[in-house]
């Protein structure tokens, strides 16, 4: 909300975008970096799975600068 993205929008990307980090030792559940496009905008969404109860949390989600990834946003430098 803070950073004027929608929960639809990040709803999209975890379902539909393109998982490109991988984080399986995160405590306390195993997290994961997925990279979509949002209104034609890159966007980076950081979530986390309790397969137990099947529950999603939301760690993260921020629209990625080229300082930090690459120009494809996929790939930090």
């Amino acid at each position: 909300m803070e950073r004027e993205i929608s929960r639809d929008g990040v709803k999209r990307i975890l379902l539909n975008g393109e998982l490109i980090e991988d984080y399986p030792d995160d405590k306390p559940f195993p997290s994961a970096l997925f990279f979509g496009l949002l209104e034609e905008k890159p966007l980076h969404v950081v979530a986390a799975l309790d397969e137990e109860s099947g529950t999603c949390f939301i760690i993260t989600a921020y629209y990625p600068d080229e300082e930090h990834f690459g120009p494809d946003f996929r790939a930090r430098r």
